[in-house]
């Protein structure tokens, strides 16, 4: 059963400036893996949360654990579930928050030996989904028994929406132990028909090009705003003008 928080507010949760400190944390040096532990350290200190981790899709149907604040360490790229297996895996198939007191009486609870996981009751995981395709997934913990308010709800889903789009940006991207590119993308098999044996060789063009968002996060969201209206109206003015030059001449 997914479990919602209730209303009232703890109001020690200050999404903006934790989405700030992330992405000072994204503008130093390191790679994927460095930024992902950076992250959950975080996450973990801002939330208040004595466990914060990372899961990521390592093919269509496992998820591995990739960054830990809390768990055991070694547990990291060792540590996997099966797409639907325990709260982690049901969060990862349904794309629906779970929010509970009680994580090892909740339905669908996955022991994981060595994880160090046990001791913790309080859970709240929200889907990492990019484009309607999930990711893998975001979970703080913490030992005493309480539901996490709205604010803190809304504060891990947003977060899991900037770290999706921060690893299509390249961000978590580099050299090292896997990152979110890499277990997202994976390696892909793509079979077909020779028309002669041999060897060809040919330059690859992707049909989606790489989009850098160098900071996802607006400093200041009334100039993105205006920004936003002068593209509006500078795209409205091309169409217009495409439109102009194919209609019809009279007569």
């Amino acid at each position: 059963m997914t479990i919602r928080s209730p209303s009232a507010s703890r109001g020690g949760v200050r999404p903006r400036v934790l989405l700030r400190r992330i992405r000072e944390a994204l503008a130093r040096p390191g790679d994927g893996q460095a930024r992902l532990d950076g992250i959950v350290r975080l996450i973990a200190v801002n939330m208040v949360a004595e466990v914060c981790s990372i899961y990521l899709l390592n093919d269509d149907v496992t998820l591995q654990l990739c960054a830990t604040e809390g768990l055991n360490p070694n547990s990291v790229h060792v540590a996997r579930l099966a797409l639907g297996e325990g709260l982690v895996g049901r969060i990862a198939q349904t794309g629906e928050l779970i929010n509970t007191d009680d994580a090892p009486n909740t339905p669908g609870f996955q022991f994981i030996p060595g994880i160090g996981e046990e001791i913790y009751q309080s859970f709240l995981g929200a889907a990492i989904r990019r484009q309607g395709h999930t990711l893998g997934v975001l979970v703080v913990q913490n030992k005493a028994a309480r539901l996490y308010d709205e604010e803190e709800v809304d504060a891990l889903e947003l977060i899991a929406t900037v770290i999706a789009e921060m690893a299509d940006s390249g961000a978590l991207s580099g050299s090292g132990r896997r990152t979110l590119i890499d277990v997202r993308r994976g390696p892909k098999l793509l079979e077909g028909s020779a028309a002669a044996e041999g060897v060809a060789m040919g330059r690859v063009a992707l049909h989606e090009p790489k989009i850098i968002l160098p900071n996802p996060i607006a400093d200041d969201i009334d100039a993105e705003m205006k920004r936003l209206r002068g593209a509006m109206a500078a795209l409205r003015g091309e169409v217009d003008r495409l439109i102009d030059g194919h209609a019809p001449s009279a007569g």
